[in-house]
């Protein structure tokens, strides 16, 4: 493969960092990124082979440990982050769980936020407890609480910024300085702000995770994950756990992930602008008990947000006064707005957290992250807003 000129080490700014990074050509010169359906690599000799397997050779060996698409993606979406390094998987859980099991082994600890996606808890809670490492879950937004739960084997501090689904923001630079003084790795899922609004390592994280599922693709088709971090860690830590267990992400899902990088920032953009106005309509409703959207002033930690993000995003959080019932009713009674538990996507998506995707952790845990059974978590999408907002209004007044 041959590179394009001028794609490392440039000044690009986002939008044509998104077009034109990472871009490499076949000897074909192709306009659109070559999509490589490949599962092995053939070499001119035994003594190339070699070369390639023990590293004197930079090249491709296996599309398990890396692939030339899925390497396009991952040096794009590292130029957007600023990061040295990437690695992309099969999803964002499998990002997630590369991102912890990459950081601990037997004897460590971690604290993480307790406002995390189900399978992100299940995997604190859960999974690494029975490799011998102990957890810690914590009201992320109490700074304190980080620093009373650390301890001399923590080596991971874990959050999401805005969580999921309540739009919690936890102030990532007070947490960094706390994962320093321990010489710990603060990881943060960066999902729900986009890499458009938030730039964790720029405020003193030293992992950042995305399910590419959501805003990257941003339009249904697949799924992927991306860990973003320094050269050194994701070498030595990350790579050997990525060859030998099989979490890599397929060249079809590079390929078409690729393609949603290029628009993120118009779509984004439009996304965050119609969560914008169907905040502030909700804002005022009397059937609406509580509305949480991080560009509003009125917001939990309006400061913090202001201070560490460029924008709301796109995600809406709100409470249907009635509970579960009135919930449902206005749920059904949307026609434009789909029910999903997905998010980030082109069409707007609404979804009942306590039900779906935070069902598993159980009524007592959703009550104390103010998961209410009247809670419902909107994906804004690229529809006309006006469109958005009559639907809204029309559901309201069916409850």
């Amino acid at each position: 493969m041959t590179d394009t000129k001028n794609t490392a080490g440039t000044n690009w700014r986002p939008a044509t960092a998104l077009v034109h990074g990472g871009t490499t050509r076949s000897p074909f010169g192709e306009t659109s990124e070559a999509m490589f359906l490949t599962q092995g690599f053939v070499y001119d000799s035994a003594e190339a082979a070699e070369a390639r397997f023990n590293g004197e050779d930079p090249g491709f060996v296996y599309s398990r440990y890396a692939n030339p698409t899925v390497a396009m993606f991952e040096d794009r979406i590292k130029m957007l982050e600023g990061a040295e390094a990437a690695r992309a998987t099969a999803s964002g859980m499998a990002a997630v769980n590369l991102a912890l099991m990459a950081s601990v082994k037997a004897g460590d600890h971690v604290v993480a936020a307790k406002a995390l996606f189900g399978s992100c808890r299940y995997i604190c809670e859960t999974l690494l407890p029975r490799f011998g490492v102990e957890s810690t879950l914590i009201d992320g937004t109490d700074i304190d609480q980080w620093k009373a739960a650390v301890k001399p084997n923590t080596k991971a501090l874990f959050l999401e910024s805005p969580t999921n689904p309540t739009l919690e923001v936890i102030d990532i630079a007070a947490v960094a300085e706390i994962a320093k003084s321990v010489d710990a790795r603060l990881i943060v899922d960066n999902v729900f702000a986009t890499p458009m609004y938030q730039s964790p390592l720029s405020l003193g994280a030293d992992v950042v995770i995305y399910s590419a599922t959501k805003h990257i693709d941003g339009q249904g088709r697949c799924l992927g994950g991306v860990v973003l971090s320094d050269e050194e860690w994701i070498t030595d830590e990350v790579m050997p756990f990525v060859k030998h267990t099989g979490p890599h992400m397929s060249p079809f899902s590079a390929w078409v992930l690729l393609k949603g990088l290029e628009t993120l920032p118009l779509r984004v953009a439009q996304q965050t602008n119609s969560a914008g106005q169907i905040a502030d309509f909700l804002a005022g409703q009397s059937k609406v008990k509580r509305l949480i959207y991080p560009g509003r002033d009125d917001h939990p930690q309006a400061e913090i947000a202001k201070r560490q993000m460029r924008g709301g995003s796109t995600m809406v959080a709100l409470e249907i006064e009635g509970g579960k019932e009135a919930a449902f009713r206005f749920v059904n009674a949307l026609d434009l707005i789909r029910i999903s538990n997905n998010l980030g996507d082109a069409k707007s998506l609404i979804t009942h957290p306590a039900t779906t995707t935070h069902q598993s952790i159980g009524e007592e845990a959703r009550a104390e992250l103010g998961i209410t059974d009247g809670m419902l978590r909107l994906s804004v999408g690229l529809e006309d807003p006006q469109d958005l907002l009559e639907d809204v209004e029309k559901a309201l007044a069916a409850i």
